[in-house]
């Protein structure tokens, strides 16, 4: 009986522990893989060709989807703003409003995530069809790093492409910003810009920059580690990449957060 109860007691804690243990194991999946991408970084032999097809599936190729979205962004987010402000007859100021927004919270979140959707499930999609193909084991048995060739040049690329993007969707959503406050709601033209001279600093630029290199690196990383990791057939790769989109976008905004505070601490 007691041994039949220890058993039991046994396997329910194996059971509750299980989730936690499995978390910890992706972090240090994810950790370990990415310090292996940043040092193949620096190591030859350098593949410039490899680099530059990677940034331009990270950037050149989410130009449209990034600048689609900051556009309607930008007038939504202006129409809101524009209807909230008039109960103060404060419509001048939404031009300000609305970069101050786009800027630091709107350009590098929404971009992180647009990136995601698109790139990252794409990269992970990839990864993980060529490791259960074999065909990451046969890179390797060519004498070639696998980490080097295939992750290196990912997780630099979306780094970097990353805050290029966001300066696009800042730029696009404030035409759209525009297109609302002036053209379509009658505001003034002068005042739209002087709001923008008055609230927009270039710290605000520039914390957008840091959180969108960050959100770019964390993106990569994880697509990366769930691809590469990939296991069980066609059905292995699916559950592969729905895991990297989501726990990229929720690493993401928690990651937000914890930049934001930093940032305005400093």
């Amino acid at each position: 009986m007691k041994e039949g109860a220890e058993t039991s007691r046994s396997e329910l804690l194996d059971r509750a522990l299980e989730p936690v243990l499995a978390f910890l194991d992706n972090i240090g999946n994810i950790v370990t893989l990415t310090f292996q991408t940043i040092v193949w970084l620096v190591r030859p032999p350098f593949r410039p060709a490899q680099f530059l097809a990677a940034m331009d599936f990270m950037g050149a190729q989410s130009v449209f989807i990034v600048g689609l979205t900051g556009v309607f962004s930008g007038m939504v987010v202006t129409l809101q703003t524009s209807y909230a402000l008039r109960a103060f007859s404060a419509e001048g100021r939404v031009g300000g409003l609305v970069a101050v927004s786009l800027a630091r919270e709107l350009a590098p979140v929404f971009s992180a995530i647009m990136v995601t959707a698109r790139a990252g499930s794409a990269m992970a999609a990839e990864l993980g069809n060529m490791r259960v193909t074999e065909q990451i084991d046969a890179i390797a048995t060519m004498g070639v790093s696998p980490v080097q060739y295939l992750l290196s040049p990912r997780l630099f690329a979306a780094t970097v492409m990353l805050p290029l993007l966001c300066i696009l969707y800042t730029s696009v959503g404030m035409c759209g910003s525009y297109l609302v406050a002036v053209l379509w709601l009658g505001g003034d033209e002068g005042a739209f810009f002087q709001s923008i001279r008055d609230f927009a600093l270039p710290k605000d630029i520039s914390m957008g920059l840091i959180k969108a290199c960050v959100f770019g690196f964390i993106v990569s990383s994880i697509s990366c580690r769930h691809g590469f990791y990939a296991s069980g057939g066609a059905r292995g790769v699916g559950v592969a990449t729905t895991r990297a989109v989501v726990e990229s976008c929720v690493t993401v905004l928690v990651t937000n957060y914890i930049l934001t505070q930093l940032l305005l601490d400093m």
